[in-house]
């Protein structure tokens, strides 16, 4: 049996992807976590041969802890999933050392596809993301989107400011200095080149980046 552990903050997410997994009679889940610091505890302590990681863990950034598994666990292969499109995470996730990203609005089938694929020492991802993969591989692919430009941590700081915090909630938020998160601001501005808090606001919300 493939052993899975499920990582999702929301319990009715958790109990539908469990649903779908027994679909599978090879595929068993070993256990569920609503956190980081759940799912941590369950790596260290039973068998798992792979994680389905939602890339918002209640409130830790899911790519965060992607960096955090692979540190710890580098044998567990992880399949990152979001309700947000491939656009927006898929290829932060991928150089995180992601084996795979699907979006939870994908057929079920497609999710076990999914897992099989990366618990077999696979990689997923869909075929338009394979495709702009290998045009950068290539050396075709098309200058990145603005928000691609950022770090994780960035990034991370731009959706806070896309929802309208503060500099000052934000490193409350995030456990930073307020120096710290304003000179996350100034480097987000310079690489995304919006000039203001309202910019990052309506370029968050028109790229569906909340």
């Amino acid at each position: 049996m493939t052993r899975i552990v499920i990582a999702d903050d929301h319990a009715v997410v958790r109990k539908g992807l469990r649903l779908i997994l027994a679909d599978a009679e090879e595929l068993t889940v070993a256990g569920e976590a609503a956190s980081a610091d759940e799912l941590l505890t369950l790596l260290r302590t039973r068998p798992v041969d792979a994680v389905i990681l939602d890339v918002g863990l209640g409130d830790r950034d899911g790519i965060e802890v992607l960096k955090q598994i692979r540190a710890s666990f580098p044998r567990i292969p992880v399949l990152m999933m979001s309700m947000h499109s491939e656009d927006v995470y898929a290829m932060r996730a991928l150089r995180s050392g992601a084996s795979g990203y699907i979006e939870k609005s994908a057929a079920p089938e497609m999710l076990l596809a999914a897992v099989r694929r990366v618990a077999g020492g696979g990689r997923w991802v869909s075929d338009s993301m394979t495709e702009r993969l290998m045009a950068q591989i290539g050396g075709e692919s098309t200058s990145a989107l603005p928000h691609e430009r950022l770090s994780d941590r960035e990034f991370e700081v731009f959706r806070l400011l896309g929802s309208g915090n503060s500099v000052t909630e934000i490193a409350r938020s995030l456990n930073l200095s307020v120096k710290t998160v304003s000179t996350h601001r100034m480097n987000i501005l310079a690489k995304t080149g919006l000039a203001t808090n309202a910019a990052i606001v309506d370029y968050v919300i028109s790229n569906g980046l909340r």
